[in-house]
């Protein structure tokens, strides 16, 4: 296992992790070639990914074929003048081209910049413009082509856009390129060289108001998804492991790529257009897949299949991020499956520093516990450290040590966005939270995603998770609406399972439900019954967005 260079992996229990835990970060920290290369050196036939979609091609890669695609790619790259420090943006969904690009990106100490497929002309000209980018790699399907044309008719410094899936005219196509390079490159030196302090990797997040920020991360980051991956996900050598997420999202970065082969485990990637979850159970089971990570979302739709039609006696492990899981949902999967679902948390900012371990006992409904060197705490509003039970401001105290893993910041010009979240020695993540007797972390939400209702604070996790228990809810989101009297109302925006229909008897019936469970206060005093609820790609509710749907209403 490659990880062992640089740390410990075998703990007796979660306080032995929390006090022995150590990280070395080399000066030079390459994860191309110090992780990929080296694997592949040492074992070449090792399996790195599986992948296959949903039209029923598939493909198998060791670390040998990724070192080889990746050093084409390398070379690609540098033919069109890429060079250490130029922006990329890498457009690829799940095509196993991103892993190649990637890596290749990576050995050459380009910045890699991962984007969904989703993106309108307007984001790509934003985020070529915010980022000086240079080259634009991208999954060409109709919209695509479209859209990428339209931005880049105003960017003459966007030197190529290249093709992964076939022929487009004005496009350089990757396939029929990429086979004129050689599969060795060496590792640059002197100018060219890396260090484990250069840019890396960025990541575009839209928060609540104003354009994306630019989240980098520099070339030890990595390396603090050993925490992720080894300690949280479980995984190792023989592990074949899965993270439902497009290559364009962090989520990405936390389960499908550098601390699964910092542990030497094997990636499963699945490649669909639009999302079956009969299809992705079908090859959970068929690869035999060991360890499983989705959002919440995708486990709730799981729950409701039956799951004696698949075989699951290889999967050993499951995971969630994104969201908190709602206590319901780990307690039919479980009854399903026999395993518990282990709670991951973090940020695009970051890696996973508070999760439930292995050696932990499950709280169905609590996000876990810190991450070992990472110093997590609660605060109140003049940041001072909450007591048990006690709501407030989840942040990371960075004045004596930063993490490994953690943002380096804002790119560009983004000092003072940069400022205000590291101000005073602490980075603030903006989650509102409260830990029990135990320490165990339980998430309320974000903090404008809080609602405040006759003097009231309501999370809507809370009232959310009372919803789903009843037989009559598939997915909800609980947000909050503004009201004369009361300041603000808690509105339920519910889909509902496929044998029931909307009526005020199922109104009343859900409010009363939700008085049974929780405060009656936080009952929702308005409920909207929906096919479907706005999300990302990544599988996160958009309650901003139903927010936002909602002022409109209400100004029309």
């Amino acid at each position: 296992m490659i990880a062992a260079k640089f740390v410990r992996i075998n703990y007796e229990s979660y306080e032995d992790f929390i006090q022995n835990y150590k990280i070395h970060v080399p000066n030079n920290f390459n994860f191309g070639f110090d992780v990929v290369d080296e694997i592949a050196k040492s074992e070449p036939n090792k399996k790195a990914m599986v992948w296959c979609n949903s039209e029923g091609a598939e493909k198998t890669f060791t670390f040998e074929d990724i070192k080889k695609e990746s050093n084409k790619a390398a070379n690609f790259f540098k033919s069109l003048g890429i060079k250490k420090g130029d922006a990329v943006i890498l457009m690829l969904k799940r095509r196993y081209e991103y892993w190649h690009c990637s890596i290749a990106l990576h050995k050459i100490g380009a910045l890699v910049i991962p984007v969904t497929h989703l993106l309108t002309a307007k984001d790509i000209k934003y985020r070529v413009k915010a980022a000086n980018v240079k080259i634009i790699v991208a999954a060409s399907d109709l919209r695509i082509i479209d859209i990428i044309n339209e931005a880049k008719k105003d960017f003459p410094e966007l030197k190529h856009v290249v093709s992964v899936s076939g022929k487009v005219d004005g496009w350089i196509e990757y396939s029929k390129e990429i086979e004129k390079f050689s599969d060795i490159f060496t590792r640059p030196v002197g100018a060219e060289a890396t260090t484990s302090k250069d840019k890396f990797l960025l990541y575009f997040t839209s928060g609540t108001t104003g354009m994306p920020k630019m989240v980098y991360h520099n070339f030890s980051y990595p390396l603090g998804h050993i925490i992720t991956a080894r300690f949280w996900q479980n995984l190792n050598e023989n592990s074949l492991h899965l993270t439902v997420a497009d290559t364009g999202w962090a989520k990405a970065s936390w389960g499908k790529i550098y601390g699964q082969w910092l542990c030497g485990a094997c990636i499963f990637v699945y490649d669909y257009e639009r999302f079956d979850y009969h299809e992705l159970l079908s090859r959970v089971a068929h690869y035999k897949v060991t360890s499983f990570c989705a959002p919440p979302t995708v486990y709730r739709y799981m729950i409701k299949e039956d799951f004696s039609k698949y075989a699951f006696s290889n999967l050993k492990y499951a995971e969630t991020a994104g969201e908190p899981l709602n206590p319901e949902v780990f307690i039919k999967f479980k009854k399903m499956t026999g395993l518990e679902i282990k709670e991951g948390f973090g940020q695009t900012e970051s890696v996973a520093f508070v999760a439930t371990f292995p050696w932990m006992k499950v709280k169905p409904g609590s996000i876990g516990k810190p991450s070992a060197g990472w110093n997590v705490d609660i605060v109140d509003s003049q940041n001072n450290s909450c007591r048990a039970g006690e709501e407030g401001r989840l942040v990371i105290r960075i004045q004596d040590s930063k993490p490994v893993g953690l943002f380096c910041g804002y790119y560009n010009k983004d000092d003072v966005m940069t400022e205000k979240v590291l101000k005073g020695g602490i980075y603030d993540t903006g989650d509102m939270v409260y830990k029990d007797e135990d320490g165990y972390i339980w998430f309320i939400g974000r903090s404008d995603d809080v609602i405040k209702s006759s003097g009231y604070r309501i999370g809507p996790f809370e009232v959310e998770s009372a919803l789903l228990e009843h037989p009559s809810v598939l997915e909800c989101a609980i947000t909050g609406v503004p009201d004369d009297i009361r300041g603000s109302v808690v509105k339920a925006t519910v889909v509902l399972a496929k044998e029931y229909n909307p009526s005020p008897e199922l109104v009343l019936d859900l409010q009363n439900h939700v008085k049974s469970i929780t405060a009656p206060y936080k009952y929702p005093r308005i409920i909207e019954f929906v096919k479907e609820l706005p999300k990302t790609i990544s599988g996160k509710i958009k309650r901003k967005h139903i927010r936002d749907c909602d002022s409109v209403k209400q100004k029309s």
